[in-house]
């Protein structure tokens, strides 16, 4: 799987724009596209409501349940799981 970027345009009023290139400057950024992207990401992943990232303790009661769900057959392969996720 390839993962291809699109380009999109953003209209910024003067005085944004102005602040944006200040901030790219004064913070390191390369250019502003670097810092809007940097932006972008921090919005999303800050708000986002479901965090993927499980504890130790998740991941083991989940490989428990794969397990228990194998032994009683209700888990044959890997085709199984994802029709069990959707």
């Amino acid at each position: 799987m390839t993962s291809a970027s699109t380009q999109i345009n953003l209209r910024l009023p003067p005085k944004l724009r102005s602040a944006a290139e200040q901030y790219t400057e004064n913070f390191g950024y390369r250019n502003i596209q670097e810092f809007i992207l940097e932006a972008i990401r921090d919005k999303i992943f800050r708000d986002n409501k479901y965090d993927e990232t499980f504890s130790a303790k998740e991941i083991d009661l989940i490989e428990k349940l794969l397990s228990v769900s194998i032994e009683k057959g209700k888990i044959k392969d890997e085709n199984d799981i994802i029709k069990a996720l959707h």
